[in-house]
């Protein structure tokens, strides 16, 4: 069958598809975006990011109308020799992953599935997923290729990282291997192989390294904080010409959507035997907590307003998705006067006031999401900034 397009991304409108779906069209593939969400739909559709992402407007200006579309029919699926479904396994309100909803969504576009098209899994799978998808392909008697190829972009680095980064590719046989390479080439140089299963434990084990690191950080941070000592004085200092400790982090919020589901997948997956992931949650989720702790012992905060600068889960982004500025916000509802909160990017919390409100009308501002817009604040009120993106220590 001669297909009319090159790609069509599943799921093509969000925060792992589309720029995926951009860099193909950028490099010169015909890509369809399918999505369920109408509203990015019509937002890419009419040339407008749904998000923020470094560079990607340029592409999407580019590309829209000529050698990319976005749809919410899901018939374009068969249009494409390659399928990219960026669909993970998610987990409940107890982390605990649900392995099925994978296969589940691939049955479901099985109307739509042609023999012969490379199916490939995009996101964050927990193990035997792709085992689980290659099933149900058989029980709809549909002949298609299938490869776990793990995304590994840093959100707000992804129109860089997905030419720069080497491409994992997973299959069972050499042929699925060569397809998701000729397919990747595209966009990066270096191709590394494995095993589906492999693969899937490769990009568990990446998003868990770096959960596991941010806890080792975080956990420093308030050892030093203890004993009246500044973190990020003693991290500077111990990283100084010393490759060996250049990769420590600075203290700060481990969330987003990835790293503590990630982790717990992979705790599930070991029968849920995972000292080190179990501590590492422990410690990142609480920092908040122990934020507040000590800044009750500093200030009389049942008096006082206090401003929390950024929402976003991380620095110079607009996603809130598993933010810890959301949890610290709520313990301090409990324990200040009055709690405002901003954000530069975001624009989805109706609740959110801008900056020059909240830092004229607190007592004390807490730097929760290390924006840029943040490291000249010029005010007379105390500002806590675990970070040290101020260069101001880290104290609390």
């Amino acid at each position: 069958m001669k297909f009319v397009r090159d790609v069509v991304v599943v799921g093509g409108c969000g925060h792992v598809g589309l720029p995926l779906g951009l860099a193909f069209a950028d490099r010169g593939l015909e890509v369809g975006l399918f999505d369920l969400n109408e509203e990015a739909v019509a937002g890419v559709t009419s040339g407008h990011m749904p998000f923020q992402e470094a560079g990607s407007q340029d592409v999407l200006n580019r590309v829209i109308g000529s050698r990319l579309i976005a749809t919410t029919d899901p018939s374009i699926v068969s249009t494409a020799e390659n399928v990219v479904v960026v669909i993970g396994t998610p987990v409940d309100e107890h982390l605990n992953p649900d392995p099925n909803v994978v296969a589940s969504a691939v049955a479901d576009l099985a109307p739509h599935l042609v023999d012969g098209q490379l199916l490939v899994l995009r996101s964050t799978l927990f193990p035997g997923t792709t085992a689980l998808v290659e099933q149900e392909l058989t029980r709809l008697s549909l002949q298609l290729d299938v490869s776990f190829c793990p995304e590994r972009i840093a959100e707000g680095k992804a129109m860089t990282e997905l030419y720069e980064l080497p491409q994992i590719v997973s299959g069972r046989s050499d042929s699925v291997l060569q397809r998701a390479e000729k397919l990747f080439r595209n966009l990066a140089s270096q191709m590394v192989r494995l095993s589906p299963e492999e693969a899937e434990l490769a990009k568990l084990f990446t998003n868990t390294w770096r959960y596991i690191k941010f806890a080792t950080a975080n956990q420093l941070f308030m050892m030093a904080n203890d004993f009246d000592l500044d973190y990020e004085r003693i991290r500077t200092a111990l990283a100084f010409d010393y490759p060996r400790a250049a990769d420590l982090p600075r203290a700060g919020f481990a969330a987003g959507p990835c790293l503590l589901k990630d982790t717990m997948q992979l705790a599930a997956f070991n029968n849920n035997n995972f000292v080190l992931g179990h501590a590492a949650m422990m410690v990142n989720e609480g920092l908040p907590l122990y934020m507040v702790s000590r800044l009750e012992h500093r200030f009389p905060l049942r008096d006082l307003s206090v401003g929390v600068l950024g929402m976003a889960f991380k620095g110079e982004s607009d996603d809130t998705r598993s933010s810890l500025s959301y949890k610290l916000k709520r313990i301090l509802r409990f324990k200040a006067r009055e709690v405002l909160c901003t954000d530069p990017y975001v624009s989805t919390d109706p609740d959110l006031l801008p900056l020059d409100d909240v830092v004229e009308r607190s007592d004390l501002l807490i730097v929760a999401a290390p924006h840029r817009a943040y490291r000249d604040l010029k005010t007379s009120v105390p500002v806590i900034d675990i970070w040290g993106a101020d260069g101001e220590g880290t104290k609390l």
